[in-house]
């Protein structure tokens, strides 16, 4: 158990709200013009889809905010 606040946390955080930021304009930007045609069926699972891809580098960012490691 860590005793000690790091410098790692409070900067992540930032880090990680910077870079879904950027994710939603990136979304916004380019993929809504391609799909805004779309049923609003068809939209849902792009959607999801992308609403969910974020997730996944996550398991390492937190391993390292929490430890160093990337691993």
């Amino acid at each position: 158990m860590r005793e000690t606040p790091t410098w790692r946390i409070p900067v992540g955080v930032l880090a990680l709200c910077a870079a879904l930021l950027v994710y939603a304009i990136l979304i916004a930007r380019y993929v809504h013009p391609v799909i805004a045609d779309w049923h609003a069926l068809l939209q849902l699972p792009v959607y999801i889809a992308l609403g969910i891809v974020w997730i996944f580098p996550l398991k390492r960012y937190l391993a390292w905010m929490e430890t160093g490691r990337w691993g």
